[in-house]
């Protein structure tokens, strides 16, 4: 080849190579022009469509008429939901007439199908369990085409192996779920530890009160923290009352961090509905890696009421290259351990991924068949391990990084939510859930030619 042909392509070469990391960078670093030019906008308009809709359907179905029928049902306990309801509509609905559910996860967008064939949990867990210890009742259609009801005592091996099933063993068409009195306000404290033995010790103590109706912490390093405990109230000081939930105020986990960096406690009163959504508006902290100036007040002031963006959205306009990209660049996990083990999961987080803030939720486990319990046959507190961002270990990569948390998780009967990616072999998807019951269920109800299992529906390996 001619020195000036050679030249030319690898000058050509060169400028591919550039564009092509140059892409990079924008869709990883850049990524909020397209979220902030196209992204919120039609998000807006999709919150706009669903409140006249929901208000539309409120007005023709629950007319004075249905009044009467309205109270007995409240009477009875329980709300009876189809599954593509939100949590921004049942706290909508029920905290208007003085009711709420016991668990009530953040975000408004998560539905009451996805928190139960996934799973769901909120700071109040810690007393009432994760989102499907506080359901009565799952209608389905199965494979055969039939409809079936569940409950404890009615086909109760099925009822206890939906959870968590992400929809291969039937259809889910409705859910009956507890209800309990709300409260105007959250009476919050808030309280900044130093040290992980301490950080661990303060958290371990206040899940296992259960006057305190919430309990979460959130973890800005590997020994500071802030630790949340709250409870519901009718009154309020006027003077400590903080409305989190309005579109000009601060991200809450960066409102929480004034008082780690002022080394000082506080107490506010947030207004219930305010509250259970307080991670919404920055998708907990994730907003801050898509909109990197999204909490400057500025930008909070004209655009925040616009915030955030449609997380189906997000998924939606992503692509292949993307996805492959943030799965490189970026951690979403849920890990769940049992508490004792708190310490030590902080430390493998740190050492594998080193990603904060990392989000601590307790939970109690209850000893009940299914994909998910205690290694004994007693409750156990355990607590969810949040960590969403960009890692910082030194050359990070994703398949290995996660298999040895992953592994880790197993070694302490601990559990891997299944909406994320996940990296395990189907043996050890199957050392880490339970599937004796669950196997069981999908040969008695012929689901083998109809859903997948749920191993082959979830994880990354069984796709290649």
């Amino acid at each position: 080849m001619e020195p000036a042909v050679s030249l030319a392509v690898c000058a050509l070469l060169f400028l591919l190579w550039v564009r092509v990391k140059g892409l990079e960078f924008v869709l990883i670093h850049q990524r909020w022009v397209f979220v902030c030019l196209f992204l919120l906008p039609l998000s807006l308009i999709f919150d706009i469509y669903y409140y006249v809709r929901a208000w539309v359907v409120f007005k023709l179905s629950s007319a004075p008429r249905l009044h009467g029928q309205r109270v007995r049902d409240i009477q009875k306990q329980i709300v009876r939901v189809e599954p593509l309801v939100t949590m921004g509509q049942v706290t909508a609905l029920l905290t208007s007439i003085g009711w709420t559910l016991p668990v009530l996860p953040e975000l408004d967008d998560l539905t009451v199908g996805g928190l139960i064939m996934g799973t769901g949990i909120e700071s109040s867990s810690h007393k009432y369990g994760l989102f499907q210890h506080i359901c009565t009742a799952y209608e389905l259609v199965l494979a055969d085409g039939s409809f079936v009801r569940c409950t404890p005592s009615e086909n109760s091996d099925l009822f206890y192996a939906v959870p968590w099933s992400c929809g291969t063993l039937g259809f889910l068409v409705a859910a009956e779920i507890r209800i309990i009195p709300a409260k105007k306000y959250i009476r919050l404290r808030f309280e900044p530890v130093w040290g992980l033995e301490a950080i661990c010790d303060k958290f371990t103590r206040e899940s296992q009160r259960l006057e305190n109706h919430f309990v979460e912490g959130l973890l800005y390093s590997l020994d500071e923290a802030v630790i949340m405990t709250g409870v519901m109230t009718d009154q309020a000081e006027p003077s400590k009352l903080n409305s989190i939930g309005n579109y000009y105020k601060p991200w809450f986990f960066k409102h929480v961090e004034n008082y780690l960096k002022t080394k000082r406690e506080g107490l506010e009163y947030i207004p219930l509905r305010h509250y259970y959504h307080r991670h919404t508006r920055s998708i907990f902290w994730e907003l801050q890696d898509i909109i990197p100036f999204g909490n400057n007040p500025i930008f909070r002031y004209l655009f925040g009421w616009m915030v955030p963006p449609k997380i189906s959205l997000l998924k939606l306009t992503q692509g292949e290259t993307l996805r492959k990209l943030y799965e490189q660049h970026h951690v979403v996990q849920d890990m769940l351990v049992p508490m004792k083990c708190l310490s030590q999961a902080v430390h493998t987080f740190h050492n594998d991924i080193h990603v904060y803030p990392i989000w601590l939720c307790p939970f109690i486990l209850p000893s009940q068949p299914g994909l998910v319990h205690p290694k004994g046959d007693e409750a156990e507190l355990y607590v969810d391990i949040g960590a969403y961002g960009e890692p910082r270990v030194k050359h990070f990569e994703a398949r290995s990084c996660m298999r040895q948390l992953e592994k880790f998780v197993r070694s302490v009967h601990g559990f891997q939510m299944l909406y994320a990616d996940c990296y395990m072999s189907r043996e050890e998807f199957w050392e880490m859930f339970d599937g004796s019951l669950y196997h069981r269920l999908r040969e008695r109800l012929g689901c083998q030619d109809a859903f997948p299992e749920v191993y082959d529906k979830i994880c990354k390996a069984a796709r290649h």
